[in-house]
């Protein structure tokens, strides 16, 4: 009876004042709301980044010129010039690589592509016909690139969804000639003949296949871009191998890692000049990242926190100097040290629980809002949600323990005098 006597004395003593109890929450709402709504934000990137990685598949194995360290996890730097198209024939070979289903080089650049007068600045990703495979696309219309594609370096194009509705609008791209700015000093232009339209992939990669544009590799190495080193060889970007038994994969990068080295005059040992990372790696690597990032957002928020606590102290103080006479008289009354004490606490915990819940619903709705922009996802979970309302309520009690231990050390005759 005693907590519920000093519950209703602590909510009578926050609705005298309802601006004051307003402008107290507050900081609580908008502390919770931060917490809720960029925790929500830094997990839906986290998911975003994760599929992204998984949506080619967990079989996937990507070999790399150049190598650097993340995390301690050796990964792709893409700047050298290293590993040649005769490699990828080289994994391609089942004596070296016996447990790789599909190898797929690829050639990759940025340019200009135009057709009329839409242009646009895309990736032009030189492939083979088992580029298709390995990343499980698919062809909406036409066909995609074929082997006489590219031992004849022909001049044509297979588009992603989003690149032919940028290039044509709601003409049908089949058939019809884009052309291809080159890259360099010379400069000049590659007229291409669009084969094949890719069907939407939804993000299954780092970068938007939906936007890119698909060329025989021989195509893209000689026709477009410069894709031979110093000793005329052509190189690649990166070969992606499929594996077929995902039990094998550490198996097949240890295969693939001493091919290379073999190949590329390192012994046995040696850092080569080149990187196989598959896609684990990427995960443990990413995901390290992204917790990093979480925790950092929700760090920030709960500043906002501390803010909030700050303020319920500062009104609370307030409130006791305001109420000093009324606590000399319950005192004199009769009143114990830890009525008061009780009924300060409460109000201060009823204030972070009504800004918690308020905060709630602030933050879930800025989530759904980031939802429906389209920008980027937000995932609101149950351990954001109880975090952000634990931590309110332990700012609310934490600040609200010194002016209610001061309230209940007030002697009632200093109170009742007091102006």
């Amino acid at each position: 009876m005693d907590w519920i006597e000093s519950l209703i004395t602590a909510w009578n003593g926050l609705n005298a004042n309802k601006m004051r109890s307003g402008l107290t929450m507050l900081g609580v709402i908008i502390g919770v709301a931060a917490v809720i709504a960029l925790l929500s934000i830094g997990q839906g990137v986290q998911e975003s980044i994760t599929g992204s990685i998984t949506g080619a598949g967990s079989n996937l194995l990507f070999v790399a010129p150049g190598a650097f360290q993340m995390g301690g996890v050796q990964a792709p730097s893409g700047s050298a010039v290293s590993l040649t198209y005769a490699d990828a024939q080289a994994i391609a070979d089942p004596r070296n690589v016996p447990d790789a289903t599909i190898i797929a080089p690829e050639f990759t650049g940025n340019t200009q592509v135009i057709f009329g007068s839409a242009n646009i600045n895309t990736k032009v990703t030189g492939a083979t016909p088992e580029y298709l495979t390995a990343f499980g696309m698919e062809i909406s219309r036409g066909r995609f690139i074929t082997e006489g594609d590219v031992n004849g370096r022909e001049t044509v194009a297979v588009l992603g969804s989003t690149a032919a509705s940028d290039l044509f609008g709601g003409f049908d791209p089949i058939g019809q000639k884009i052309k291809v700015s080159m890259p360099g000093a010379a400069g000049g232009r590659v007229s291409l003949t669009v084969v094949g339209i890719l069907s939407p992939q939804g993000g299954s990669r780092f970068s938007d296949p939906d936007n890119a544009i698909i060329v025989p590799i021989t195509t893209a190495q000689t026709k477009i871009f410069d894709g031979r080193n110093a000793q005329g060889e052509s190189v690649v970007t990166s070969v992606n191998v499929v594996v077929g038994n995902e039990e094998r994969v550490d198996a097949i990068t240890n295969q693939i890692n001493t091919l290379l080295l073999r190949r590329h005059g390192f012994k046995s040992g040696e850092e080569g000049d080149f990187s196989v990372v598959s896609q684990a790696d990427l995960l443990a690597t990413l995901t390290q990242v992204t917790n990093i990032l979480v925790v950092f957002l929700g760090a920030i928020a709960a500043i906002s926190l501390l803010v909030g606590g700050i303020g319920i102290m500062n009104i609370m103080l307030v409130s006791v100097t305001e109420r000093t006479r009324e606590i000399g008289l319950r005192k004199a009354m009769g009143a114990r040290k830890v009525d008061i004490l009780t009924q300060f606490l409460l109000e201060a915990i009823i204030l972070s629980l009504a800004g918690g819940a308020i905060g709630i619903a602030v933050g879930v709705g800025i989530a759904l809002l980031v939802n429906a922009s389209g920008v980027t996802s937000a995932v609101v979970t149950s351990q954001s949600v109880i975090l952000a309302v634990s931590f309110s309520v332990a700012v609310g009690l934490f600040f609200g323990i010194y002016p209610a231990n001061h309230a209940a050390g007030l002697k009632p005759i200093e109170a009742l005098r007091y102006e």
